[in-house]
């Protein structure tokens, strides 16, 4: 590691935990990063009344059905936010909704025309950045699987915490 990218240690901290730190800040701040980016496109493109957190549900749902829940239990969103998400994206006419014939509490959701359009808006652009990304030399396919995997081990281990399985 050089000491550019070195973490800043505090005091009683191990390299280890301050690393630690630094990850967990850095990854927060890549949410936000990429959610500004998506912001700055959709204004590039004059589309103003959807945001960027509606515009990444849209395209994480993509061609599937899906209930309100099943986005919960994959990670992608948390309770209230998705709930409140998914309702603004039906009265602007991105959605469609139903309510499910077994469980009538359950509401399944898929995208409209309207919502495709957004979803692959949201798709070319992440298509331009990878694109760009190797083009530049910014990031190696190398690199892409070992940055996955890192982030995929520390997902299983946030998970197993959620779950007290050790």
């Amino acid at each position: 590691m050089s000491m550019q990218n070195a973490p800043a240690i505090q005091h009683g901290q191990t390299a280890f935990e301050g690393g630690y730190l630094d990850a967990l800040a850095l990854v927060e701040r890549l949410h936000r990063l990429l959610l500004d980016v998506i912001k700055d496109e959709f204004e590039r493109v004059g589309i103003l009344e959807i945001n960027a957190v509606q515009a990444l549900l849209l395209f994480n749902i993509g061609d599937n059905e899906v209930t309100a829940g099943e986005l919960k239990s994959r990670g992608y969103y948390q309770g209230s936010n998705v709930s409140y998400n998914l309702k603004k994206l039906v009265e602007m006419g991105y959605m469609h909704h139903q309510r499910c014939e077994i469980d009538r509490r359950s509401v399944r959701v898929r995208l409209t025309a309207r919502g495709r359009e957004i979803r692959e808006l949201v798709a070319a652009l992440f298509d331009r950045h990878a694109q760009e990304l190797e083009e530049r030399g910014v990031l190696t396919l190398s690199t892409l699987f070992d940055i996955n995997d890192t982030l995929r081990r520390l997902e299983r281990f946030w998970t197993d915490q959620i779950r007290y399985i050790y």
